[in-house]
């Protein structure tokens, strides 16, 4: 099921909506990123932006590579300060995202990749809003579980407005999940710290507070928002909320070692290959 959801107004033409889509793309098969979608039609609107992700999943779809998920970004005051919005964003997760733990992943694959450490929800149940609160989607998640978000942005040197990342997919790469599940009310999602190591050095820390003050608040927010247009997180999906952390660049040959207090650690390595 594809998403619909159109905040505002659209002030460029579908035929717009399609150019720039195709460009973004094309910036995937190519490894050429783009100029800002903002800078080449002014004007552009987050509702806009939308449009044009959904036609780039829409593409996706048809060629066999079907939606898994969800990602929200924008989910810190820093990122949100920098950006000048007072919301986050989201994007889909769709199959070929998702990259097993343990293996090599070629760096080549992505164009301007960075990490950023988040916990991932498993959804045991169907999550509809409007009207979602923190008890409702702590009853809908199956379990937590450690993950890595690969972000990228096929927009040049990360030069983006929040309609550009809306474009973007939400700036969306890739995904890597732990395998130790643990029950939302096992842990402590707002207080628990994570630290990042990177070739063996410390590289970042944080706390699940960094995201809208609890994790659970982003699925919530996503929930209700994607409600208002009457479209559910479903049962079995994934939904990444944010991250834990500044965003790190990755080069080909780092190697990252994730601690989460108290759901266990995740490694990652971005070969040359």
């Amino acid at each position: 099921m594809t998403i619909a959801y159109s905040p505002g107004a659209q002030r460029i033409s579908e035929r717009d909506h399609q150019e720039i889509a195709d460009r973004l793309l094309s910036a995937y098969r190519g490894g050429e990123p783009i100029e800002p979608p903002s800078r080449t039609h002014p004007g552009l609107t987050t509702a806009d932006a939308y449009a044009i992700q959904q036609r780039q999943i829409r593409a996706w779809e048809q060629a066999g590579d079907p939606v898994r998920g969800h990602k929200i970004g924008l989910t810190s005051r820093v990122m949100q300060q920098q950006l000048g919005v007072d919301s986050p964003d989201y994007g889909r997760l769709t199959a070929s995202m998702f990259l097993p733990q343990g293996a090599a992943i070629p760096a080549g694959r992505f164009l301007q990749p960075r990490i950023e450490p988040e916990v991932a929800f498993v959804m045991g149940r169907t999550l509809a809003g409007p009207g979602v609160t923190p008890a409702d989607a702590v009853r809908a998640i199956d379990c937590v579980l450690p993950a890595v978000e690969i972000i990228d942005s096929r927009i040049r040197d990360w030069n983006i407005t929040l309609a550009d990342t809306i474009a973007d997919n939400a700036s969306s790469g890739g995904v890597v999940l732990g395998s130790r599940a643990m029950a939302p009310s096992d842990v402590d999602l707002r207080l628990m710290g994570v630290v990042v190591h990177r070739n063996g050095e410390p590289a970042a820390t944080g706390a699940g507070a960094a995201v809208l003050d609890s994790p659970i608040n982003a699925l919530v927010w996503l929930a209700n928002t994607l409600g208002a247009v009457g479209v559910a997180v479903e049962q079995g999906e994934i939904v990444i909320p944010g991250s834990m952390t500044a965003a790190l660049p990755v080069r080909a040959g780092d190697s990252f070692h994730i601690e989460f207090a108290g759901l266990g650690t995740l490694a990652t390595h971005f070969s040359a290959e």
